[in-house]
This record gives structure tokens, sequence and C-alpha cells, in this order.
């Protein structure tokens, strides 16, 4: 039997870069304005809107008239205008005025009378640059060292030159560059990684120690310019490695042009600049600098004060663990520590729940526990006098992951929850701390985005999420689920994604989509499904029923739930957990074919999905493995020694070609060639363990694709798809069926580029 190709067509629709446009008034991004307000882009059946909203006076209006100007800047340009679709992105205000950039130029427009003119284009900052707050000064890198350069007369200086290869100022380790992804974009590097006094007249940054760290090699077959393979060498410091990337801070003070090193020991870079990481940041008052500092293994954690002038720095306090120590419950998310003056709220897992203890800065004495209960903070969103408010999860019944919207004490009393509902709250702070857009939601109620004040009250609504296109296609809502896991006592949750046409009468095959490392969660507590969410909607439009669980070892709950994965990299966060929700489920959902029951899986994902069928044969009958961390020994040292311990029998039962003689179903294993995250040697390596066990598979190695695909993905998801659809479903794809190359996501590029 052939599926129909009209399965294959909203599949795509659905596609992350497609089902963007399916949902209006999705998301809210604010743009702040000098005024305390902001404004923000929403699309519409009317074409893209700019709105301007007063916070104050809680009133949302059209940032102007969208037709007057269009009409104006047309008659000024010479050019076609479209009103619903405006040529520019962004807008800034200038008295009665705003200016813009469109067809090359750079435009006045007057709001009074509407008329457009050119208009002298301010600074410019470029997208290697990080500019002052002040807008006078940009930082940026040249070689090895960090220069400056006057926004307004255009001179440039030196601010370092002694920077190396081994030791250069403001970059991430080797492995974290994005090189294949940059060289893409025809960009050489990322922008320094920096921070800038509140004054403007300092920067924080490090030197990036990488001497004696190991050397690793990718062949790029297809030079841009043609001619013969290159090689492309990166420094990658393994698990057991004598030598890992280390961050030496320093202050460079921009008029005196010293630099001044911090007297103390580097900091380990686990991935990632400690800047970037928000593990390093200035007072308000930019009279001192802070920063984060840990141990290999991660067992200890400590806060540290800089002395920007003398470089002196002073211990505040330190905590260890048994198993890590991390300042928030993810490894990507940015600490929850917050200094007050003469007192920092610090976050500790130490009651075996993630909670707010207040410490002296001088003393480093704890003064109180700020939060308690068996419930975590997930973010401090402000601290006005004596009170806190955070983000916190774990106060409502029906999803331990929804956000709610908190305050209490600094003494730890009056805790109120600002909203009481059962929905989770994505919030943004304003700049000055005023107010907060709350985006709430939930995995079934598409997002309603308000501004709100500190009491909890609604100063305006923003936008209802409109999802009418979306559900044309035959989407339909998740279902959360709760299940046992594998000890046959712990609650663990997930989302079932139904087939499209869904028939209780009829069988469906299944897939299983696993992350697999103890960093995410794959269960979202909110309408918008996330990076790998979309993922499992694909594959539900083409006929299957999906399921994503957060087994034990996931983060976002408990320590003690989080520890399960310490030492056990080899479980893939829980791996048994999703076999006994499956098998949970199928007893009261007939219609889940457990004789079709597949898997796939991205990065660690794909260590999940490989690791699915060796462990699991009699239960998983196919799967795809993409871009596998395949062998935990061979991946970045920091982050895997944070989570299995020192190099031993842990990695050895983390690697999947000590498993190879298991596999008895159907694999394909994909890699990119140039992906400089997790090397493709990872999967050949399986591939080679395979191959010596004489087990059948299939290997797709994409020369020049990287560890997200760039360039590659609409190939990479019809492989997915057809082999899935083959060996899982038991169909055949539709014949001659190709799917549209998928531009650059770059939203993610905004990201990345800060």
């Amino acid at each position: 039997m052939e599926l129909d190709a009209s399965a294959y067509r909203t599949a795509e629709q659905l596609l992350r870069h497609n089902r963007a446009g399916l949902v209006l008034g999705g998301k809210v991004r604010p743009r702040w304005t000098a005024d305390g307000g902001f404004w923000y882009t929403v699309d519409t059946e009317r074409g893209r809107q700019f709105i301007l909203v007063d916070p104050v006076e809680g009133v949302r209006r059209p940032a102007f008239d969208h037709e007057r100007l269009a009409a104006a800047l047309a008659a000024a340009s010479g050019q076609s205008v479209d009103a619903a679709a405006l040529p520019f992105a962004a807008f800034e205000t200038a008295g009665d005025a705003i200016e813009f950039d469109a067809f090359g130029t750079h435009w006045r427009c007057a709001l009074g009378e509407y008329t457009c003119a050119p208009a002298e284009a301010r600074p410019a900052v470029n997208l290697l640059e990080v500019a002052s707050p002040d807008g006078k000064i940009a930082v940026f890198r040249a070689g090895y060292d960090l220069r400056a350069r006057s926004l307004t007369g255009g001179a440039d200086w030196a601010l370092t030159e002694d920077g190396t290869r081994e030791r250069d100022y403001g970059s991430n380790p080797d492995y974290f560059m994005y090189s294949t992804l940059l060289a893409s974009l025809g960009v050489p590097h990322l922008p320094p990684s920096v921070a800038w006094s509140p004054d403007s007249t300092r920067v924080l940054t490090h030197r990036t120690d990488q001497r004696g760290v190991r050397e690793t090699h990718l062949t790029r077959v297809m030079p841009a310019g043609g001619g013969a393979p290159e090689l492309l060498t990166q420094r990658f410091a393994i698990p057991g490695d004598e030598h890992q990337p280390m961050a030496e801070l320093v202050v460079l003070d921009i008029a005196a042009g010293t630099v001044i090193p911090a007297l103390a020991e580097p900091i380990p870079m686990s991935m990632s600049s400690p800047i970037a990481r928000q593990w390093a940041w200035w007072s308000d008052d930019g009279s001192a600098v802070y920063y984060l500092n840990t141990t290999r293994y991660a067992k200890e954690l400590s806060l540290h004060r800089l002395d920007p002038v003398s470089g002196e720095v002073r211990t505040i306090l330190s905590e260890s663990a048994t198993t890590w120590i991390e300042p928030a419950q993810r490894f990507a998310q940015a600490p929850i520590v917050k200094v007050l003056g003469s007192e920092v709220l610090w976050f500790s897992q130490r009651d075996g729940w993630g909670h707010l203890y207040r410490y002296g800065i001088e003393d480093g004495a704890l003064r109180n526990q700020v939060t308690s209960g068996e419930w975590v903070v997930q973010q401090i969103l402000h601290v006005d006098e004596h009170v806190v408010y955070f983000l916190a999860s774990g106060l409502i019944a029906a999803d331990p992951y929804r956000r709610t919207v908190c305050r209490v004490g600094l003494d730890g009393s009056d805790f109120t929850r600002l909203t009481d509902d059962d929905l989770d709250h994505a919030v943004t702070v304003s700049p000055d701390g005023s107010y907060f857009i709350d985006s709430a939601s939930t995995t079934d109620i598409a997002p309603v985005h308000t501004v709100r004040g500190w009491d909890g009250g609604v100063r305006v609504e923003l936008e209802r999420a409109d999802i009418s296109r979306l559900v044309a296609t035959g989407w339909t809502p998740p279902q959360r689920f709760r299940a046992t896991a594998a000890d046959g006592s712990t609650d663990i949750d997930g989302m079932l994604y139904l087939p499209h046409g869904f028939d209780p009468d009829k069988r469906y095959p299944v897939l299983d989509h696993p992350y697999g490392f103890p960093i995410a969660n794959r269960v979202a507590p909110c309408f918008d499904p996330g990076y790998y969410g979309t993922d499992a909607e694909v594959l539900a439009a083409l006929g299957f029923a999906v399921i994503a669980v957060d087994g034990r070892g996931s983060p976002g709950r408990s320590k003690a739930f989080h520890d399960a994965a310490y030492g056990r990299l080899a479980d893939a966060a829980g791996l048994a957990d999703h076999v006994a929700a499956l098998r949970e489920l199928a007893a009261t959902r007939p219609w889940l074919d457990l004789d079709r029951v597949g898997v796939f899986g991205t990065s660690s994902g794909g260590f999940a999905a490989a690791r699915a069928l060796l462990d699991f044969p009699d239960v998983f009958k196919a799967g795809v493995a993409e871009t596998g961390m395949h062998d935990m020994r061979y991946v970045d040292l920091g982050i895997a020694e944070m989570y299995n311990g020192p190099l031993g029998d842990a990695y050895t039962a983390a690697a999947n070609a000590e498993f190879a003689d298991r596999l008895v179903g159907k694999l394909l294993l994909v890699h990119g060639g140039l992906d400089d995250s997790v090397s493709p040697d990872l999967t050949l390596r399986l591939a080679e363990a395979l191959v010596r066990a004489d087990r059948d598979f299939e290997l797709l190695i994409v020369p020049g694709a990287d560890h997200f695909g760039t360039g590659y993905q609409h190939y990479l998801n019809r492989r997915r798809w057809d082999f899935l659809v083959r060996n899982v479903m038991g169909a055949e794809p539709p014949a001659g069926y190709r799917l549209t190359p998928i531009p650059m996501d770059m939203d993610a590029v905004a990201e990345l580029f800060g």
C-alpha cells in the first residue's frame, strides 16, 4: 500500500518554518522603547501589523496608520509598498516620527502629516560587534585579540595585543563556535563574548585557554572554491582528558587601555563562554563583577566577587553535592541567582527541591530559606524592596512543569500565587522591572498575551492566538498523560500526539520521540511545542501515534528525580520508563498497535533511538538515529562528566557500539559529515561495530551537513519519513515526492548572535 501524497503535504505544512504561519498571534516579541513601553509585530488576516503599547495607561494601538505610511513611503521611494507587508521589520521612534531601513535607504517618516524622506542613519553596529550601553563604542574580535571602534568617529584601537591561538580573547571553545553553520552564512565567527559595564567604561571578557586540549578533525569533501578536500581541525576535550578549555576572566578599561586579570582560578568552559551562559555579570552600579565557578565533575558551585580595578577576587559562598550541583533547573538555563546590594538570592536543591536561599554578601552567612515546599523555583523575575517575584512549577497538580507567577517576602513570609489558575505562564519582564508580559496557555489552550503588574492584575490584553489555520490541517492538540515509571511507583508525565484523521476503531503504528540526555524536557507545558515537539506533530500528520515522555533523569522536578540520571547516561533519561508508559497507554487505548512501534531522535535523541532498539528489541521494531551521541566516551568532557562522573564503567555502558550484536530491528543511522558539535565518528564507530557483528542496517552520511542539517533538512526529513513509513507503518512512501528546501531559521540565527 502506498501512502497518499496528501499526508506528506500536510506534514510539510507542519514543519517548523511553515507552522509559525499557521498560528496568528502565537508569540509577542517586545521591542522596548525609551519611554518604558514597547512595540511588537503580529500577523493577522489583514497582514502584518505593528502594535504600540503603553503599559502605564493600559493602551494597545497600531503604532501608526499602515495605509498612510505605505502611501507616503511609496511616494518618496518610487517603489510599490503593500500596507499589509511593509518592507521593514523594525523601526525606531524619533519624536513624532519613526525611522527604519527599506529599499537600501534609511528613512524618516513624520507621523503627523505622513511624509517620508531619506535620513542620515544612526551609527551602525555590525553583526560581529557588541555595542556599549551608551551606543558610542563597539567591541569586536580581530584575530586572537579584541579591538574597540568609535561608532561616531569610526576610529578603532586595540584593547588587547597578546592573544594567541592557545589563549585568545572573548571566544567560545572551538566546538561551540558553530564553524560549519557560520561558514554557510558567510560569517567568519561569532561576536566576542563580552559584557559592558553599565557606564560603558569597562568590558568584562575572558581569555580562552585551550592549551593542551586534544585536536579532532573533520573533512570538507567539497570546498566552496572547488579543489581537493580540506581538513578542518578543532580542539575538543573528551571525558578523562587532562586538559579542557578554561576561561580566565579579565576586565578591559576602555579609556586607560589596561587589562585587569582576575586573580583567581579560571572557570571550566563546559560548552560555551561563562559570559554567554550568564555565569558572569556586572553589578547594577558597575562597582563589581560577580561570577559563578565550578569544579571538574560539577560537585561544587561557588559565587565570587571580582574587583574590576584591582582584579582581587573574594569568594562569597560555595555549596557541594554528592552527584552534581547547578545554579538552575536545567543545564542551559540562566542561573537563578540575584545579587541585591548587601545580600544575594541563591538557588539550591539541598532540601530535595529547587528553592531560593538568602545570604549576606560580606559574611557569606545564610540568612534564611526564602521558598520551600514540594515544588521548584524556575526563574527570578523581579525583586522590589523586601519581596521577590518568581516563576515556580509543581504547584499545579495536573502538570508538574506548568509555570506559575508567585511572590514571597525575602524573609520567607506571605507566599502568594499571582496567577491563580491552572495555565502555564511564560513571562518577559520589562527592562525597568515595572511590569511583565504574560503568555498563558496549555498544550490544548492557545496563548493569551497580556501585560500585568506585580499585583497580578491585567493592565491590557495584547493578543489571543488564532489557531484556525493550524486546525484546518487536521491538527489536534496532544493529549497529556500520567503513567507509572518502570520502578512501579514513580509518576511520569508525557504527551500523546494523535494521528491525523484519528478513528478509535482503527489500529495505528506508534513512534517514541526521546531526547535522551538529562539537560532538557520533551514534554512542553505550554501551547508552543518547542523545538522537538514540532517533529512529533509532523509524524502524527503521516498517520503515526507519537509519544513523548519525561522519564526519570530528566530535569524540572525534584532533585531525586533528576539524580536518577547520575552515572546512568546509558539509560537515556529513562528509556525503560518510556516502555512502561507505552504499555500502560496501550492497556486503555487498544488502537495503539504495539506490534508496530518505532523510535526516532536527534543528537542525544539519536543515541536514545539506537539504544531503544538495542535494549528493547522486543518493543521497538525500527528506528532512525540522527547525529547520535552514540559513545559517551567521546562527547564533550564538561557535560558528560557532570552527569556521568569520572571516566569508568558507566561510560562503557553508555557506548552503543558495545551492544551492537543486540540489534534485531531496522535501523537507519544518519550523520552530517561536518558536524562540529557531535562528531560523525560517533555514528561511524557504531556502524563499524554493527558490521563486525554482522548486523544489517542503513547508513546515511550527508558530507556537507552540520549538526542541524542546515541546507539539507528537506532531504533529511524525507529520508526519515520514508524509512518510518516503510519499516514501522508498513506502507510505501508516495512515489517521487520531494520536499521544498527549508530556509535558514533566522530566529535561531538571531539568538546565536544575541
